[in-house]
């Protein structure tokens, strides 16, 4: 087994987890049939390795439920994504050759998953209001993207982890931000 199938059974599990819960309740058991089926049969086709030259396997057909909370279709939609920007990544960079990046990465407390939705509308003002601060004033762009993971104790660690552009004059001089300062204003 390759790794990439341990992630595929990690996730799959995840969704018969989220399954269950759904089944529980009336109002989501169409939910919960939807996740039970989600990529129940997976069709692969071989294709040649770019820059090996060797046959591997592709995902060809397969069908997802896409509800909203299915671990299986929210990791694909997460690589997806992720796939977007690192194909738009050095359009991006050839287009500001001068502009020097950040990775911020900016975390609230864990707390129970209940209080999620609160917390996240909560970061996102919050967001709002660091990006009008004179200090957040020499970026001159930004893509960010909020993540949750699970704490040890089974509570929820939103955060957000941002990609800064800024200009080579940011890193000399009175405009840098030091990281104790970050913190600051985040809090």
């Amino acid at each position: 087994m390759s790794q990439r199938d341990g992630l595929w059974d990690d996730h799959r599990a995840r969704a018969a987890d989220v399954q269950a819960i759904y089944s529980e309740l009336s109002e989501f058991e169409r939910l919960a049939e939807r996740i039970g089926a989600c990529s129940g049969v997976l069709r692969f086709g071989q294709i040649p390795d770019p820059e090996t030259g060797e046959m591997r396997l592709r995902l060809r057909e397969a069908q997802f439920c896409r509800v909203r909370h299915c671990p299986v279709c929210q990791w694909r939609r997460s690589l997806m994504w992720q796939a977007r920007f690192f194909q738009a990544l050095p359009d991006l960079v050839e287009a500001h050759k001068e502009a020097r990046w950040l990775f911020l990465t900016l975390t609230v407390r864990n707390c129970p998953v209940e209080a999620l939705r609160p917390v996240l509308r909560d970061m996102n003002t919050a967001w709002g209001r660091l990006v009008k601060r004179p200090e957040f004033q020499q970026v001159q762009g930004w893509i960010r993207t909020t993540e949750v993971t699970r704490g040890r104790d089974g509570s929820a660690h939103p955060h957000f982890h941002a990609l800064l552009m800024v200009p080579p004059s940011y890193f000399q001089g009175k405009y840098y931000v030091k990281q104790a300062r970050w913190v600051e204003l985040w809090r």
